[in-house]
């Protein structure tokens, strides 16, 4: 992995992130890491791979040769939840306290269609809310928060 050449192509770059995308629970942010990447898969779209392509590439190799800090549940605990939301992406990360440390159970993101990027910050914010408890619905069915 560590030894993977940039992509040349769209197909490469839909392979990489097809590949890298399985992953993505342990990736913190990884929507808008990925982001520069997977702008270059709207067909409307020329072929450039820019420095700012590169630059999201290695960080997400990187990330893909990294330990995850990412851990199991204890159902014993309660679970919380931190959401986020930027420009283009929102973002969740369910985790739990042990001994006032929080602990990372699984990393959530996702870019955001053109109409929803239009949204206000409040919006966006909820719409995050939303996301994460979509995504994480089977860990909190049951349980406390």
């Amino acid at each position: 992995m560590t030894n993977l050449q940039p992509p040349k192509t769209v197909k490469d770059i839909r392979s990489f992130l097809g590949h890298a995308g399985f992953y993505r629970r342990f990736i913190k942010d990884f929507s808008q890491i990925a982001r520069p990447l997977t702008r270059l898969l709207c067909k409307d779209i020329n072929f450039e791979f820019t420095e700012e392509c590169h630059k999201a590439f290695t960080k997400i190799k990187d990330a893909l040769v990294s330990a995850p800090v990412v851990q199991p549940p204890n159902w014993e605990l309660p679970f919380e939840i931190m959401c986020d939301a930027s420009d283009y992406a929102v973002g969740a990360v369910l985790g739990q306290r042990k001994d006032k440390k929080l602990h990372v159970i699984y990393y959530a993101s996702r870019t955001l269609d053109e109409a929803q990027c239009k949204y206000a910050t409040t919006e966006k914010e909820l719409l995050a809310i939303v996301f994460a408890f979509e995504k994480f619905r089977s860990y909190l069915v049951g349980s406390k928060l």
